[in-house]
């Protein structure tokens, strides 16, 4: 079982290197990223985008191209598409985002003739790895679906299954987050988080994964506050993944681990045939590395 994020690291050097297609590559903060996923023999770089910048990048960080692939992009979106159809062509493991907008990968991956959509549905999850808590947490998705209806959480929490599993876990514990336990009709979120329950202990989420539902924040995360309230549970205090109701609860939690908890971090976007890649400009170089060596434990299984 991985139980840190630097294990994250270490199990991914064990394994076979993944093909990583960067899409629009000509970024100093993302190919400094995959120049020491590389050096750290995580991944076999493709970059895609302006070659000249990519090089010009390179000579400033003091890197050497030789054998990598590079591939000219003539715009952005060509430089998306041409990545995304080295994923769905089989020339490469994984994508991930360089300097484009999110928009406009997420076209490509969705593209019907080349991209790489599946039935599930498109989702973030984040890992984080907080001084404060016992295990790693997955959260999601506080990155892409604002406020998703029962089908799509379903999906949602699918999707960050399959990424906790990637960590080798025995079982998984998720915990459906609303503002309290009981379900009332005058809070959906708490009526969601019952029925993905129940369709978890009817073997929706496959075996040893346990989703508890309705759970407050603080039982999910603290056998004390369940203790305190009385709370019997197999969850609390004990989650794995926390299904949020909505993005800004996805999103405000996940900042107050990074800004306050200084949890360190990793991010994917899960449900496409292959992992992507999506960091942002404020996501530290360590939390790059991160994400990259999630996408490629990820695209291993």
């Amino acid at each position: 079982m991985i139980k840190t994020l630097e294990g994250l690291l270490d199990r991914v050097k064990s394994l076979p290197k993944m093909k990583l297609a960067v899409a629009a590559a000509e970024d100093k903060e993302v190919l400094h990223a995959v120049f020491d996923a590389k050096e750290a023999g995580i991944i076999t770089p493709i970059l895609v985008g302006d070659v000249d910048k990519i090089e010009k990048i390179a000579a400033e960080l003091g890197f050497s191209l030789e054998g990598i692939e590079l591939i000219k992009g003539d715009d952005l979106a060509d430089s998306a598409m041409q990545a995304v159809k080295l994923v769905s062509q089989g020339a490469a493991d994984f994508v991930m985002k360089g300097l484009l907008d999110t928009s406009i990968l997420l076209k490509a991956v969705l593209d019907k003739e080349y991209g790489l959509r599946t039935d599930s549905l498109l989702s973030h999850v984040m890992v984080y790895e907080p001084k404060m808590y016992h295990k790693l947490l997955f959260i999601t998705d506080g990155g892409m679906n604002i406020a998703p209806e029962l089908d799509a959480k379903v999906k949602i929490l699918k999707n960050a299954v399959q990424a906790a599993k990637a960590f080798e876990l025995e079982q998984v514990k998720a915990a459906c987050i609303a503002a309290k336990e009981k379900v009332s009709d005058k809070m959906p979120s708490t009526v969601d988080a019952d029925a993905i329950a129940k369709l978890a202990a009817g073997g929706e989420f496959g075996e040893g994964v346990i989703v508890e539902g309705p759970l407050a924040f603080d039982l999910a995360i603290s056998k004390e506050a369940a203790q305190i309230k009385k709370f019997e549970s197999q969850v609390a205090g004990d989650a794995d993944i926390l299904l949020v109701p909505t993005i800004e609860v996805g999103n405000a939690v996940g900042k107050a681990l990074t800004y306050l908890a200084e949890a360190k971090s990793a991010g994917i976007i899960m449900g496409a045939k292959a992992p992507v890649v999506l960091v942002s400009r404020a996501d530290s170089h360590e939390s790059k590395l991160f994400s990259i060596a999630l996408g490629a434990i990820i695209a291993n299984k």
